[in-house]
């Protein structure tokens, strides 16, 4: 499994300061009061980066726990619930083979966490590892790319440019296909400046995979579990095309 978020991740609050992590914890509970015929109450949190899905839903009431293999992200997740106030426990650890000893009602896996196993050994020992982790007819919400769209849309050169603590942010991404493998790599370049003076620079490849929606049925049910639902990211009532880039996949672990 590729390292990644390593200087990436000291800026990744500020990359992603427009991610309405409100409105994608909305979308988690409507799937539980729809799906769900008991209470949620505890959450493992899978890939839970810097605490944004994971410090909401523990202010909604949940009891969460979140891991992730990338120790500044980690850091970061634990420094902003303890200055929010907020008892959570965080976890540097591996998808793929961790154990902590309990059962969730829910496991949640958002902003394409699984799409960085680009192996397909991984991607079940992921699967199954999660599954071990969830109570008889508990829930797995996660999201993924698209392979329809992404051959259909093809990834760009993107820009983006952000201003934060008086630093102003400017990261390019281009984007590598390799369409025989299912595997994207995103060449970012990222430019720090402040005053008009550059204080930081450095460039990170991410390699993610993308998934096609029968493939991913395929892995889940290899995995123990049952797929009830493809959507839209977002959008429990849409339709799944080649137009749409994310997927929700809303999964239930199988006795």
């Amino acid at each position: 499994m590729q390292k990644v978020f390593g200087t990436y991740g000291e800026y990744y609050d500020i990359f992603y300061s427009d991610k309405d992590y409100e409105q994608e914890c909305d979308f988690v509970e409507n799937i539980f009061e729809v799906y769900s015929p008991k209470p949620v109450r505890n959450i493992l949190d899978v890939g839970c980066g810097t605490g944004g899905h994971s410090i909401l839903l523990a202010r909604r009431g949940y009891k969460v726990t979140g891991i992730d293999a990338s120790p500044v992200m980690i850091k970061k997740a634990r420094g902003k619930a303890l200055k929010l106030g907020i008892d959570l426990n965080f976890h540097r650890l591996d998808i793929r083979n961790f154990d902590l000893k309990t059962k969730y009602d829910a496991c949640v896996s958002m902003f394409a966490v699984i799409d960085y196993l680009t192996e397909t050994h991984d991607v079940l020992k992921a699967l199954k590892n999660i599954k071990q982790h969830l109570k008889p007819n508990s829930f797995f919400v996660f999201d993924f790319w698209n392979g329809l769209a992404v051959l259909h849309v093809l990834p760009s050169v993107r820009v983006k440019v952000v201003e934060a603590d008086g630093k102003r942010v400017i990261r390019t991404v281009h984007p590598e296909m390799d369409a025989l493998n299912h595997i994207c790599k995103s060449h970012y370049h990222v430019l720090v400046t402040q005053n008009d003076t550059i204080i930081d620079e450095f460039k990170e490849t991410h390699e993610v995979r993308y998934f096609f929606p029968q493939e991913m049925v395929h892995y889940l049910d290899d995995a123990g579990f049952e797929l009830l639902k493809f959507c839209p990211f977002l959008n429990l009532d849409g339709k799944v095309d080649e137009n749409e880039w994310n997927i929700t996949a809303i999964a239930r672990a199988r006795r």
